[in-house]
């Protein structure tokens, strides 16, 4: 009998076993993952950006843990000698009509705490001679990890504290009783006294496994990156990032200065046919079928057409991507420019056609379901588990007797 199974060993379900053992080191605690090691999907799929939260609505869980999961981040991989580099992020306003976004962006860094700092048009070339921009924002603070290697070594310190990992088992029942929860795999069965659902591009179906209706879907969206030749990395200094299309909810083409020495520029975002659909060839009819049926992906589509028509155009031509990108570096060719990386992110949708902005936790009467962990979940995993811990088992860490308080 384990006092808390956590289904998933992505950054989040990861940060919620680190948090749990910070408070109880004595808690017995299994991880059951699907897959054969940590941060298989999404965790592993990301632009490794560690965020400073610079564009969340003030006041908003993502805004407070984006703030704390930076610093919280930064201080865990320089006590474990992991890379890490804050190297900055420049915001760029390549349009007048740009401008007063801009200044929007700023006052929401002012209100979150943040330190942002104006850049003139000559600073900025000062600092990123090949970016073409009228004004920009510098966050300092922004800079970039390796989170396939702080996920590895989270495991490690969770099964060092005596928690216990199962890979290869992935989740097919799950039944509450009132003294505890069943978790079935395909080839084992685990009891525990509580449950924490982190399952990330599944967790809505996780949900109704244990009985629960969440009240939104998960909807994929594949982002594509493209790798700079590396005779052209100078052209990249910093993390350089558009202003956000306020029509759109996705934040642009952007380049993002690697922990491996590379510059990638991207992503675009289009409707993935697969919830873990890296490929363009990926295919899977329930997933697709779900999306295709549900009332609130044609609400949205509706609502996004036009940008979602050019993110699609953009996937299929490298020249097309190329010109997006050259609104910040107009001297990039398409020659210059590499199939890269891929990832698929979690949009939670709900049946009114709304994107679930905020991290989401649905709760049961033994169980919590983490159903909404979009960015900057990878930058506060750290905080999202202590969120967890302090806001639902404030209770168990200490006498094992209740949940929810």
């Amino acid at each position: 009998m384990y006092d808390v199974i956590i289904i998933g060993s992505g950054l989040v379900g990861l940060g919620v076993a680190n948090a749990l053992q910070e408070h109880n080191r004595h808690l017995k605690l299994l991880i059951v993952e699907k897959e054969s090691g940590p941060a298989a999907h999404q965790s592993g799929h990301n632009s490794n950006v560690v965020h400073s939260g610079i564009y969340y609505t003030p006041g908003s869980l993502k805004a407070r843990l984006a703030k704390q999961g930076n610093q919280s981040m930064f201080a865990f991989c320089r006590q474990h000698d992991l890379y890490h580099d804050r190297c900055g992020k420049v915001i760029v306003a390549t349009q007048l009509k740009e401008l007063s976004l801009l200044e929007n962006i700023y006052q929401r860094g002012m209100e979150n705490g943040l330190a942002v700092v104006r850049l003139s048009q000559n600073e900025l070339k000062m600092r990123e001679p090949y970016v073409n921009g009228l004004e920009a924002l510098l966050v300092p603070d922004a800079g970039i990890v390796n989170y396939v290697q702080v996920a590895e070594k989270l495991a490690e310190l969770i099964q060092q504290r005596g928690g216990d990992i199962h890979y290869h088992q992935e989740v097919v029942g799950i039944q509450e009783s009132s003294s505890g929860v069943a978790v079935q795999t395909q080839s084992a069965q685990y009891q525990g006294k509580w449950l924490v659902n982190c399952g990330g591009l599944f967790s809505d179906r996780i949900a109704k496994l244990a009985g629960y209706e969440t009240g939104m879907k998960i909807v994929p969206f594949r982002g594509e990156y493209y790798v700079l030749n590396p005779d052209k990395n100078y052209l990249v200094n910093h993390l350089i990032y558009p202003v956000p299309n306020p029509d759109f909810p996705f934040l642009g083409v952007h380049f993002t200065r690697m922990y491996n020495g590379n510059r990638d520029v991207g992503p675009n975002a289009v409707l993935a046919f697969k919830r873990e659909g890296y490929r363009k060839s990926d295919f899977n009819l329930r997933d697709l079928s779900e999306v295709l049926s549900y009332r609130g992906f044609w609400k949205i589509a509706g609502q996004y057409m036009g940008e979602g028509l050019a993110e699609i155009r953009r996937s299929l031509s490298r020249r097309r991507f190329t010109e997006n990108a050259r609104q910040l570096i107009p001297e990039l060719q398409p020659e210059d420019l590499q199939p890269g990386p891929t990832g698929v992110r979690a949009q939670a949708l709900t049946y009114e056609g709304k994107l679930v902005d905020d991290f989401h936790f649905v709760t049961g009467s033994r169980s919590l379901h983490v159903c909404n962990a979009p960015s900057p979940a990878a930058t506060a995993c750290l905080e999202i588990g202590r969120e967890v811990v302090g806001r639902y088992f404030g209770e168990i860490v200490v006498n094992k007797n209740r949940l929810w308080r």
